[in-house]
């Protein structure tokens, strides 16, 4: 398998890990008989980010660069104030 191919697979990983973000939360939504987004939601969004990022950077690609960028530190934001908040919620 040459290097194109490996990223091209690379690049599908990561939106086969950022799309199952969605598969999860209905899921979970469906259990509890209400829209809600589990943690694992927000764990999903980074790593398939992440990931998508990488291969964004690697084809040189400036508007899907900046629409990972974003989307990264957002879902890096969620999870601090989910954090913070039990962390208040504990004490």
């Amino acid at each position: 398998m040459n290097s194109f191919n490996l990223w091209i697979c690379f690049g599908f990983a990561g939106q086969l890990l950022f799309g199952s973000r969605f598969l999860i939360q209905w899921i979970v939504s469906e259990r509890k008989k209400e829209s809600f987004i589990p943690l694992a939601f927000w764990y999903l969004s980074i790593g398939g980010s992440a990931i998508l990022l990488l291969y964004a950077i690697h084809r040189k690609d400036p508007v899907f660069i900046l629409g990972q960028c974003a989307g990264f530190f957002i879902y890096l934001r969620n999870l601090s104030l989910i954090f913070k908040k039990n962390k208040v919620s504990v004490s």
